[in-house]
């Protein structure tokens, strides 16, 4: 298991994974739109030139589309995981 410590209530930590670092700045941008979040950081990621691109998301501060989604979906992702995840 990963011991590293959890966000602050209401926030989420999100890396975004990409073959160039346009294309992590993009999905960003997305997120910042919604969000208000933290600077975000950028790192390599493996061996072929992609992007690591990190930032913190404020989920209380949602905005436009969102919020609307926010408020619809809270109870619909707590049993639902991906293939690859534990």
């Amino acid at each position: 298991m990963n011991d590293e410590p959890l966000p602050a209530a209401g926030h989420a930590e999100v890396d975004v994974v990409a073959a160039t670092p346009e294309v992590a700045r993009r999905v960003a941008e997305v997120l910042r739109r919604c969000f208000d979040s933290s600077e975000q950081r950028s790192y390599p990621a493996g061996h072929e030139g992609g992007t690591r691109l990190h930032l913190t998301i404020d989920t209380t501060t949602a905005a436009g589309p969102a919020q609307s989604w926010l408020a619809t979906s809270e109870s619909g992702f707590e049993n639902h995981t991906h293939a690859d995840e534990v």
